[in-house]
């Protein structure tokens, strides 16, 4: 449980989104987990991080640890289908069982809400570049680490920054 002092002024995990199903998800459900959030696109030629993001989610999700996939068709219209057929290609190609949420626009004048909030990361601020960029959400709902579309989601730095985060207090 949060007191009003613990929630940072910058924590992301505040509004709705929707599950590839259209189910609405409240982001403060997510307080208290460490988080990898991701824009994904099914035809893109980093598509197959989709399988090192599962294995992630397996390998530390008894530990407070999920990844949340944001669909997007805004880098080459490499997300092009709707959420039934991302929803099977994920599952039948990569066997996903971690979040996944409506298509979504990253940049731009139609920014989803929460990638508003995920680009101001003091540390590295501005538009996502391509598919597959990687935002690490600490417990307290704030971006601690931002990952590139070259950083894989198995690379060293991206694990490393995860267990760091799992062993942190709220």
């Amino acid at each position: 449980m949060f007191s009003v002092s613990a929630v940072a002024a910058d924590n992301v995990l505040k509004g709705e989104v929707k599950t590839l199903e259209g189910k609405k998800v409240d982001l403060s459900d997510y307080e208290g987990k460490v988080l990898l959030i991701v824009n994904v696109a099914s035809k893109c030629g980093k598509t197959p991080q989709y399988a090192p993001l599962q294995a992630l989610y397996e390998q530390y999700g008894d530990q407070g640890f999920a990844v949340l996939g944001f669909p997007c068709n805004q880098f080459g219209k490499q997300e092009p289908g709707s959420a039934s057929q991302i929803r099977e290609f994920c599952t039948e190609k990569y066997d996903v069982t971690f979040p996944m949420f409506e298509k979504i626009e990253v940049n731009g004048d139609d920014t989803a809400p929460l990638y508003t909030k995920l680009k101001s990361f003091e540390a590295d601020p501005g538009d996502v570049k391509w598919n597959f960029e990687k935002f690490l959400i600490g417990k307290n709902g704030e971006v601690v680490e931002r990952f590139r579309t070259r950083v894989e989601p198995d690379d060293k730095k991206v694990i490393e920054a995860i267990e760091t985060q799992l062993k942190k207090e709220n």
